[in-house]
């Protein structure tokens, strides 16, 4: 058989082209996921900041059993949206997410009770520094980041029970090693969370499943996000 460079040609030429499309894919894709989290992170911050300049609110959200609704209302969601988001639509998911996020907004809205409005805006804006850098890493790198996410996965496990068991303790020094350790292990689930987005996109045609896979990516990223702020206005937020 007679080797033809044409058509060596044309096969470079087409694979090329899938990398390319393949690439725009996944691009369009990580933007709708970022929007979506940057969309509900300014929800939860707008109903965050409204219901702590409202004496009312706070009074009926925190001053009543309300509270525990509100605290662990968000824990709801996310449980209801990472079990049954293959049974539920895109509008109900969407509906969720943004719920979600208000909820949260609810729930938080005590910081600004807790630490100067300065502090708050210093902590976010080094916190989305921290975060940006970190899933650009884990969006860019090629090394395998699996093996570090179990690792991550088994400390904020550690990190959940001993958040716990300083709820009776009341130790400031649990809480500070807590909240260094909790800023450590946010980080690093903000590259793993990344790449484990990156890897599970599934150029398909079906718009509902890509849809869906956002919402749950932007959701990821949100608690990743949300919880390294936190852990980080716990460790340099100036109390009032």
């Amino acid at each position: 058989m007679a080797f033809d460079p044409r058509n060596q040609t044309v096969l470079r030429t087409g694979a090329r082209a899938e990398s390319i499309s393949i690439d725009q894919g996944l691009r369009a894709h990580m933007l709708k996921v970022y929007n979506y989290m940057a969309s509900g992170l300014a929800l939860t911050g707008i109903v965050a900041m409204f219901t702590a300049n409202s004496e009312t609110l706070m009074q009926t959200i925190f001053g009543t059993p309300l509270q525990w609704v509100v605290m662990l209302a968000p824990l709801g969601f996310v449980m209801v949206l990472s079990f049954g988001i293959n049974k539920l639509s895109t509008q109900a998911a969407q509906g969720l997410f943004w719920a979600f996020a208000v909820v949260m907004g609810l729930s938080i809205s005590s910081i600004f009770l807790i630490y100067t409005g300065t502090s708050i805006a210093r902590v976010f804006f080094i916190s989305s520094s921290m975060f940006a850098g970190m899933s650009l890493y884990g969006y860019t790198t090629k090394r395998d980041l699996s093996g570090f996410g179990s690792f991550l996965m088994m400390g904020l496990i550690g990190l959940i029970i001993a958040s716990v068991v300083n709820i009776f303790l009341q130790s400031s020094a649990l809480e500070f090693v807590i909240s260094a350790a909790g800023v450590l292990i946010f980080v690093g689930l903000t590259a793993y969370d990344t790449q484990k987005i990156k890897s599970i996109y599934n150029a398909a045609d079906d718009h509902t499943v890509a849809t869906k896979k956002a919402i749950m990516g932007a959701l990821t990223l949100y608690l990743d996000f949300i919880n390294l702020f936190l852990m980080m206005l716990r460790l340099f937020g100036d109390r009032r």
